[in-house]
């Protein structure tokens, strides 16, 4: 899904920053490797800016990457929205004909997929946001079995974020920055990522 305004960054903890080097190298590495495990043309994460009821592209893989990264759109549209609502992951395979795919949003992109599967990234049954995998390879659309895959990559995907990118909150009270070794486990997680789903498929 793609959004339909440029607005800018704001300062909340989802604003770029050269402290959140280590998140984005985990999340463009879980576009990455959705990407090449479902044969995609593109994936993405779009993660939820609270504080402004937004998604945000955070990590893009494929098409639209270039200019993708940092746009953002309301958090109840489309079909992320829906998936980001709901916390249950979907697959369409003709979005032509699916009422809930906003094609202005994919227009605004420059790129408008023919299939889309999705699924949330839910850390302590919270949804922190999205994981999308747009124009799989044929044989893993409508598949119930790569759906589930996908929501096993989206919940390992989430609990390694949370690893990175802990709670404000918790973050404020702790009173420290996160520490090298919880950041290793979190890459560690991000690294069994592949092998997990390259074992099952």
């Amino acid at each position: 899904m793609t959004p339909k305004t440029d607005s800018a960054p704001t300062s909340s903890p989802l604003s770029p920053a050269s402290s959140d080097t280590p998140r984005n190298e985990l999340l463009q590495s879980v576009v990455e490797v959705a990407r090449a495990i479902f044969g995609a043309a593109a994936s993405s994460v779009l993660l939820l800016d609270e504080e402004t009821d937004e998604l945000v592209f955070r990590a893009v893989s494929g098409e639209g990457q270039e200019f993708l990264v940092g746009r953002r759109f309301p958090a109840g549209r489309g079909i992320a929205g829906w998936v980001a609502t709901s916390g249950e992951p979907m697959v369409v395979d003709d979005l032509s004909t699916d009422p809930s795919f906003d094609r202005s949003l994919a227009e605004s992109t420059e790129y408008v997929p023919d299939s889309l599967m999705a699924a949330p990234l839910i850390s302590d049954s919270r949804v922190l946001g999205v994981l999308e995998v747009l124009d799989a390879s044929p044989q893993a659309r409508s598949n119930v079995r790569e759906l589930d895959l996908l929501a096993m990559f989206a919940r390992q995907a989430a609990a390694a974020l949370r690893v990175i990118t802990p709670e404000p909150v918790a973050a404020a009270s702790a009173g420290r920055a996160l520490e090298g070794a919880e950041r290793e486990d979190a890459l560690r997680l991000l690294g069994s990522l592949e092998q997990v789903l390259r074992g099952t498929a």
